[in-house]
């Protein structure tokens, strides 16, 4: 599906999906996962690695985002969860800095949701930088050293290597889930968020077995 149409689905492009509709048995290359014709580096080492690419003002990564956590504390010790802000955009730019920010001040556990229930339910533009650090301040972060992280270098590099994962990802939308560097999978591709956790389960399975004959 294409990016602009797939970030831009409201509810009723929810159900279109197909979202509480039956899991996936089994996974097929080309129905519900892609194999990377250029796998990405991974970055977890002897771990299966899980990458998320998402937007916080993506309304499916929002609904994802309860279930992307009761699935975490389900993974297996061999594997390795990470997230990266996609930009396909350079409207998308403060919320990938935003999330780094975050991460650099040891903030991203306690607010990354609240980002998003912020952008979606209470409706706030934390894509503008006013607005975001005067909620920052809200939410107990000291509003100066948030400023320097949001525009320090080490955020600006980390930025600037998400867009650059996003393009050699090849994803067309958000939320995307590629499993070791090498297949990505989607509710565009699954028909909902569960089938999409559903189908990385499978994917990792596979990962795991094509590391071992390594």
């Amino acid at each position: 599906m294409d990016r602009r149409k797939f970030v831009g689905l409201g509810v009723g492009g929810l159900a279109l999906l197909g979202l509480g509709g039956p899991l996936v048995a089994a996974v097929t290359a080309g129905k519900e996962y892609v194999a990377l014709a250029q796998p990405l580096a991974v970055e977890t080492g002897d771990k299966i690695e899980v990458t998320e690419f998402f937007w916080y003002g993506c309304p499916h990564c929002f609904d994802l985002e309860p279930l992307i956590g009761k699935w975490l504390k389900t993974l297996p010790k061999d594997v390795e969860f990470r997230r990266v802000p996609a930009i396909f955009r350079e409207s998308w730019v403060p919320g990938a800095k935003t999330y780094y920010a975050l991460d650099s001040l040891g903030q991203l556990q306690r607010l990354h949701g609240e980002v998003f229930d912020a952008t979606h339910v209470g409706r706030a533009n934390l894509s503008e930088e006013a607005g975001l650090f005067d909620w920052m301040a809200s939410k107990g972060i000291d509003r100066k050293k948030f400023v320097e992280a949001y525009n320090s270098f080490n955020v600006q590099t980390k930025v600037k290597r998400a867009e650059q994962l996003t393009r050699q990802s090849k994803i067309q939308g958000v939320p995307a889930l590629i499993i070791d560097g090498k297949y990505m999978t989607s509710g565009s591709l699954t028909g909902s968020h569960e089938a999409m956790l559903a189908a990385t389960d499978e994917l990792i399975q596979k990962a795991r077995s094509e590391r071992k004959k390594k």
